[in-house]
């Protein structure tokens, strides 16, 4: 894993603010400024004794801390908010970008930070809790830390677009995933995987997510119906399996509608999957 570089104690407040939801980061700056502020203002007893002296001292040093904290922490926690924002704000754009797509050609214009970003979104939305190591790098170690029903997963993103995911990227994932007492693993990739990688995953609780089964995943989570719930409530289970998209029979993934461009049956319209053409499974439309 690349190494950091070494930062203080306000830009590391302000990548933890960054990892929690803005508006937590707005609330803590208020709260800061407030209690800090507060001190700040407050009068300290003048010594009775020589022995109260080390009080009086301790109280005048945590009223300058004070009176520059007021300021510099809620300024932190500010900024951590816009980040945080702007992250969500980013992640959101990208997944629809490649939800819009209709191949995976979005996901290699993409630098492996979008692509990280984009990555832990996918997880979100199936429901873990994401956090962002931050500090992988284009050929770093773990990216996302997964947490689902109480159990921890790992997760390390490699977003290639001329060279396969090979073997040793498995292995060191599985030795860090024993390390860390993780229950599974995933190594998502814009591209595919070497035979020997995918045969050495078998077995070992690792997912192996390619280019176009990423992109399936995203279009899958987006094919819901954009509907209340009481009107899902309400619609009969017959009618709502009759207008949501089929799932392909091959490997379960959204169908899209597409218009065959040759051959006996040109002009007609079919399902055909989303992971085309590494996925060739289509359903006649009657």
């Amino acid at each position: 894993m690349a190494r950091k570089r070494k930062q203080g104690a306000f830009e590391d407040l302000i990548d933890i603010t960054a990892m929690l939801p803005w508006w937590v980061g707005v609330f803590l700056a208020l709260i800061a400024y407030l209690v800090l502020h507060h001190y700040a203002n407050s009068v300290v007893a003048p010594a009775a004794s020589l022995g109260q002296m080390g009080n009086v001292v301790a109280g005048q040093l945590g009223k300058t801390l004070a009176m520059f904290g007021q300021y510099i922490l809620p300024i932190a926690f500010i900024i951590g908010a816009g980040l945080s924002a702007y992250r969500r704000h980013t992640r959101g754009a990208l997944f629809t970008d490649v939800q819009a797509s209709s191949s995976t050609s979005s996901l290699n214009d993409m630098s492996w930070q979008e692509f990280e970003m984009l990555v832990g979104e996918a997880f979100r939305r199936k429901g873990y809790t994401v956090a962002e190591t931050g500090g992988g790098g284009a050929d770093g170690g773990v990216d996302l830390v997964l947490r689902k029903n109480g159990e921890k997963y790992l997760v390390q993103c490699k977003q290639w677009r001329a060279y396969k995911v090979g073997v040793s990227t498995i292995r060191e994932l599985y030795g860090v995933m024993a390390a860390e007492g993780a229950v599974g693993g995933f190594v998502v990739t814009s591209g595919v995987f070497t035979a020997d990688a995918k045969s050495f995953a078998e077995g070992r609780n690792i997912h192996l997510i390619g280019g176009a089964e990423l992109t399936a995943m995203i279009k899958k989570s987006q094919a819901q119906p954009q509907t209340s719930t009481a009107t899902s409530q309400r619609m009969p289970e017959n009618v709502a399996a009759a207008t949501a998209d089929p799932s392909c029979p091959n490997c379960g993934s959204t169908m899209v509608k597409r218009t065959a461009k040759q051959g006996a049956n040109i002009g007609n319209v079919f399902w055909g999957c989303s992971g085309y053409p590494k996925c060739r499974g289509i359903i006649p439309i009657n």
